[in-house]
């Protein structure tokens, strides 16, 4: 063994005790590798919850690098007792150099310690929205939804995001606390309609659709208000009624799941065309522009006379 050592010193110039702290170091990272694979391949066995397998791996990458630099750490720097200095040195180096990195390790600090999404919730942070797909140490990614895309469905684009954004934009969770969103749909219809039978139709149909939910909001609301101030009179569907320049605009506005915000509208959509062909005195309202030729405003208002 002295005579590998010799050999080794000869050639490369490391010490001893180099090349023994080496060794161990490199004798480190095999172990916690081996407990990784091991910890894993029970999981993978004992479930087949996709979440719960994500949850292990996503832990354990954040747990066997630290052990490993602990361990490591300790065997380069003598004694432990020296770590306390070596820390502080060594965090006050990488606090100035490492300024945007540091600023991401703490937001996702601050993600897993607050919580204020998950990997599952829909959010927006920024301009930006989607499903978040996954939370590394650095960076926590999404899957789009909206933008060119009418009523919050999938762009397909992933969107990976500093953790440090946390700090500095707003978070909007459309899935934690209050798991529903309102959404509102404008039905315009002409002045010469019979809109008080229209709002009838409206009311009835949005009705049908939502019985069951505003029960379901109400029970989450009770149970969300335990962490949060939320508070709703009303969780019933509604119709209000509004005058415009072209017609008589209906606002439909109701309880729906945000993931299922645009087959909400379809639906509806599919039974008000159904109900409004059925009625001859409710007619559709669109914006109109009317043009006349020289004279022909004057005649239209003697007419009126």
């Amino acid at each position: 063994m002295r005579e590998i050592n010799e050999f080794i010193t000869d050639q490369t110039g490391l010490s001893a005790a180099t090349q023994h702290k080496i060794i161990i170091s490199i004798l480190i990272l095999i172990f916690l590798s081996i407990i990784r694979l091991l910890i894993l391949r029970i999981v993978w066995r004992q479930t087949q919850n996709v979440k719960i397998r994500y949850s292990w791996k996503r832990a354990l990458s954040f747990i066997i690098p630290f052990s490993g630099l602990i361990l490591i750490s300790a065997v380069w720097i003598h004694a432990f007792e020296e770590f306390g200095t070596f820390l502080g040195l060594f965090t006050a180096g990488i606090a100035i150099a490492l300024k945007d990195p540091i600023t991401n390790l703490a937001g996702w600090f601050f993600i897993v310690v607050r919580k204020p999404f998950h990997v599952g919730d829909r959010v927006q942070v920024g301009p930006h929205t989607g499903d978040v797909i996954d939370i590394r140490l650095f960076q926590f990614t999404i899957l789009e939804i909206g933008n060119w895309v009418d009523a919050d469905q999938s762009t397909g684009r992933i969107i990976h995001m500093p953790n440090g954004k946390v700090f500095l934009e707003p978070q909007a969770n459309f899935s934690t606390g209050f798991e529903y969103i309102w959404n509102e749909m404008k039905v315009n219809i002409t002045f010469e309609s019979n809109w008080q039978k229209a709002k009838d139709i409206l009311d009835q149909i949005i009705h049908d659709y939502s019985k069951d939910i505003h029960i379901k909001a109400q029970k989450e609301i009770q149970e969300a208000s335990k962490n949060y101030m939320i508070y709703y009179k009303h969780l019933t569907p509604i119709v209000y009624t509004k005058v415009m320049d072209f017609g008589v605009r209906l606002t439909i506005r109701y309880l729906c799941n945000p993931r299922q915000r645009r087959g909400s509208e379809n639906t509806i959509w599919q039974n008000i065309l159904t109900a409004f062909n059925k009625e001859p005195d409710i007619q559709f309202a669109y914006p109109t522009t009317r043009f006349y030729k020289a004279g022909e405003a004057t005649n239209a208002q003697q007419r009126n006379l």
